[in-house]
């Protein structure tokens, strides 16, 4: 009795999963990259396809990195120059003037007095100062050693033994602007010609730690500059000179890329490196779906935008391309790790043939164990 309630009960799962398709996770890859006319064509009609298919493979690759990336800017950088130890005196700066004079009868300083510190004084949008006994002198456009030395000279010609000593404290134009994306945004005074990009980050506590590969932006003389931070730090040449007026301003990465299908994971994924693999994207989201997952149609879906498309190998026949990667094989496996995701990619794992069959012999195991 009871094989014969096992035999029906199996039976009548046949007659079902005969009659209509089981639920899937996703498609097949024969399904996904059908040509947009499948269902309607008639004989004899030609296939149409609003896509164009690329398998990822050693031949494939230089093509396909050739290709135009949205996601990497032209922005040219700045590298290090070395410049002179000293702050160049600029319009806005304030001046500290200190006079010594050996003379019994100084004429700047009191009875028994050597010692004569001046008011502080702003370099007026001239370049120029007052100085005492001198008049208006000119001063921008001078490291303040030699600023100084000018001052002593024609000093000298009325007091003769007076010596000068000269402070310079920075003005707007001789502070660079962080705006945003450091611990401690602000105007910051650059101490010398030689301050170097890197010290000015390290003054403004860093990056912002919540940033996701932070990317670095110099305007410059209404002219923006960019270089990641990670490159940043890594090469040293690229560490360039501030300059008075510079603008400095640290952004995070935006780009995203989404995982669907028989993937260990269906959702919104950040890219979190400049450059992010395929195999680094699939370790992301978990791999593909054990059992339901067909290895060999792992699917990239990307949309080009129209000025990329090409007649010529430098660049895609289409807006839609569909990029294949098979991880069975070794060819497939390190050719994935030299592909990289591109913002709004679509990483679609398909579901293996024999997913639906696994599921009847799944429910037919559960349903033989409930029967006996």
């Amino acid at each position: 009795m009871r094989f014969t309630f096992q035999r029906f009960l199996l039976l009548g799962l046949c007659f079902l999963v005969a009659g209509c398709s089981l639920p899937r996770g996703a498609g097949f890859q024969s399904e996904v990259l059908a040509a947009s006319n499948a269902g309607s064509r008639e004989e004899g009609e030609e296939a149409v396809y609003d896509f164009e298919v690329f398998e990822v493979t050693r031949e494939t690759l230089p093509i396909i990195n050739s290709w135009p990336n949205p996601d990497i800017q032209s922005f040219s950088w700045i590298p290090s120059q070395e410049q002179p130890a000293s702050l160049i005196i600029a319009p806005g700066d304030t001046v500290q003037l200190t006079i010594w004079d050996a003379e019994e009868n100084s004429l700047l300083a009191g009875a028994g007095q050597r010692v004569t510190p001046l008011q502080e004084t702003q370099v007026g949008s001239t370049g120029r100062i007052f100085v005492p006994y001198i008049g208006d002198m000119q001063v921008s456009g001078m490291s303040s050693m030699t600023a100084r030395a000018r001052i002593e000279e024609e000093l000298s010609k009325t007091i003769p033994s007076a010596q000068v000593q000269l402070i310079v404290k920075p003005g707007r134009q001789n502070m660079a602007n962080l705006m945003s994306g450091f611990a401690a945004p602000g105007l910051y005074e650059l101490p010398d010609r030689n301050f170097k990009i890197l010290e000015l980050l390290s003054m403004a506590g860093g990056a912002d730690p919540s940033l996701l590969n932070p990317q670095v932006r110099l305007i410059r003389n209404g002219r923006t500059y960019g270089i990641s931070l990670d490159r940043l730090l890594e090469e040293p040449a690229q560490n360039t000179t501030m300059r008075g007026g510079d603008r400095v301003r640290i952004i995070g990465d935006e780009r995203k890329f989404l995982s669907l299908g028989a993937t260990g994971s269906e959702a919104v994924h950040e890219i979190t490196d400049q450059h992010l693999s395929a195999l680094e994207a699939l370790s992301i989201i978990g791999g593909v779906s054990d059992g339901t997952a067909n290895p060999k149609g792992i699917l990239i879906m990307r949309e080009y935008d129209a000025s990329a498309v090409r007649q010529d190998a430098s660049g895609p026949a289409q807006e839609r391309v569909v990029f294949t990667i098979d991880l069975t094989s070794a060819d497939g496996l390190f050719s994935a790790g030299k592909f990289f995701i591109q913002d709004d990619d679509l990483i679609y794992g398909t579901e293996s043939v024999l997913g639906p069959a696994l599921t009847v012999f799944g429910l037919g195991q559960s349903i033989a164990s409930l029967a006996k």
